[in-house]
C-alpha cells in the first residue's frame, strides 16, 4: 500500500490516519515525526459515526484513508511539541476523549520502557497491536524516532512468534493466552503485556517456552506503561488516596485532552497528579498492585467499553423497553459485554442476534453484547438511577 497524502501536511498541522495496521504506518509516522506534523491514528475497526465523532473533536487538517485524503480548511494550528500525537481514550458514556502526547513524553516513555526490560534501541520489535492504541503506537514510533527495526503485522498470529528468536512485542492478555495455548517456541522473545492482568497460568506457560514476560500498568494519559512488574519507572510517582484510588505523576504525562480543558482539570490536580480511577495498593517497597476500575468500565481484551454508550444504542431497538449493560467474566477476554433487557412484549422478546445486528451501524463489534438476559424489570434507586452493581 502506497500512501502519499501525509506529505501534503505542513508542520503545525494535525493529520488523521484511518488505515489498518501494517508496514505503511512505519513510513507515515517517520515522515510526520521528523517534519513536526502531528498525527491522530484512527481505529479502522470503528464505525463511520464513531470515527466522525473523533474527527469532530480533533479537527485535523487532513484525513488519510484507503480512498485517498480529505482536506479540512480553517482548522487552526497544533503545537507539534505538546501534541505530537493525538490518540483516543474512552470517556464516561463513550464520549471521545482525545489525549495529547508531547514529543518529550513519547521519547521518555520509550527510553524508560527499554531500560525496564533491558533492551537497546537496536533490538527488533514486532508490531501486532493497532497503532490506534498507545501500546501499539509506541512500537511503531520506536522505528520512527530511534530507527529501531520493526516488523509491522496486519494482525496477531501466534505462529509469527514461533521460533522467532530475539524480538520484542507488546501484547494484551488475550493474545498472551492464545500464544500460550499455541505452544510456540519463544526462547529469546520479550513480551510486554498491558491492557489488563496476565493470568498466572498463561505467564507460566510463556516463561516455560523461553519468553521474558513483563506485566505493565499504565494509561493512554501516561503514554503507556509507567510500572513494570509493579515497580514504577524512574521519575514516576505513584500514590493511593481516598480508599485506594491510584494517582500518578510522571514526566510522560499527557499535555491534556484535546479541546477539552474542563475534562483535563477534572482528572489532573493543580500539582500535576493524574486521578486514574483505578483501585490499587502500594507495598512497603513501593510496588503497585492494581485491583481494577473504580467505575463501570468493561475491559474486553485491550478495549474499554462504556455501558452507557451501548445502552443508548440498544434502547433504540423497537423490542426493548428498558436496558442495562454490564461486564461479565470471560476466560479469554477478561470480560465480555452483557445486556439485561426488559422486552416490550414478553411474547416477542429480542434475540441476542437481533441486538448485535442492531448495533452494527453505530458500534464497533467489540462493543456489541455477547450475552443477553431477559428481565421483568431492572433494579433502580428511588430517583430512577440504575443500580448496575445489583446486576453483576
Amino acid at each position: 500500500m502506497t500512501i502519499q497524502g501525509h506529505r501534503r501536511a505542513a508542520p503545525g498541522e494535525l493529520v488523521a490516519v484511518d488505515l489498518p495496521p501494517g508496514e505503511h504506518w512505519l513510513e507515515i509516522l517517520a515522515d510526520l515525526w521528523w517534519r513536526g506534523v502531528s498525527v491522530l491514528p484512527l481505529d479502522h475497526r470503528l464505525t463511520p459515526g464513531e470515527k466522525r465523532a473523533q474527527i469532530d473533536v480533533a479537527r485535523p487538517s487532513i484525513l488519510i484513508d484507503s480512498g485517498g485524503d480529505t482536506v479540512f480548511p480553517d482548522v487552526g494550528v497544533t503545537d507539534p511539541d505538546a501534541a505530537a500525537v493525538v490518540i483516543a481514550t474512552s470517556g464516561t458514556g463513550g464520549r471521545p476523549r482525545l489525549v495529547e502526547l508531547s514529543r518529550s513524553a513519547i521519547e521518555g516513555a520509550i527510553e524508560r520502557a527499554n531500560a525496564a526490560i533491558e533492551v537497546t534501541v537496536e533490538e527488533p520489535w514486532l508490531a501486532v497491536l493497532t497503532p490506534a492504541h498507545v501500546g501499539g503506537l509506541l512500537v511503531y514510533l520506536r522505528h520512527a524516532i530511534f530507527d529501531t527495526p520493526v516488523a509491522a503485522h496486519e494482525g496477531f498470529d501466534p505462529a509469527a512468534l514461533d521460533g522467532r528468536g530475539s524480538a520484542c512485542t507488546s501484547i494484551v492478555p488475550t493474545m498472551a493466552g492464545r500464544l500460550a495455548e499455541a505452544g510456540a517456541a519463544l526462547h529469546g522473545v520479550t513480551l510486554v503485556v498491558g491492557g489488563g492482568v496476565l493470568g498466572f497460568e498463561s505467564r507460566a506457560a510463556l516463561q516455560l517456552r523461553g519468553a521474558r514476560v513483563f506485566q505493565t500498568y499504565g494509561l493512554t494519559e501516561t503514554c503507556g506503561g509507567i510500572a513494570y512488574e509493579g515497580t514504577p519507572l524512574p521519575d514516576v510517582e505513584v500514590r493511593t488516596v481516598e480508599g485506594g484510588l491510584v494517582e500518578v505523576r510522571s514526566p510522560t504525562m499527557f499535555s491534556g485532552y484535546r479541546h477539552d480543558p474542563a475534562a483535563t482539570t477534572a482528572v489532573v490536580t493543580p500539582d500535576r497528579w493524574l486521578r486514574t480511577h483505578d483501585l490499587g495498593s502500594l507495598d512497603a517497597d513501593g510496588r503497585l498492585a492494581v485491583f481494577g476500575r473504580a467505575d463501570d468500565a468493561i475491559r474486553s481484551g485491550a478495549e474499554t467499553v462504556w455501558p452507557e454508550e451501548v445502552e443508548a444504542v440498544l434502547a433504540r431497538h423497537p423490542k426493548v423497553a428498558d436496558v442495562a449493560v454490564t461486564g461479565r467474566p470471560d476466560p479469554e477476554w477478561g470480560q465480555h459485554v452483557a445486556a439485561w433487557v426488559v422486552p416490550r412484549s414478553i411474547d416477542d422478546p429480542p434475540t441476542l442476534e437481533e441486538l448485535r445486528e442492531h448495533c452494527r451501524e453505530d458500534l464497533a463489534r467489540f462493543k456489541a453484547p455477547r450475552a443477553l438476559s431477559l428481565e421483568a424489570d431492572l433494579p433502580r434507586t428511588v430517583n430512577g438511577k440504575l443500580r448496575r452493581s445489583a446486576l453483576r
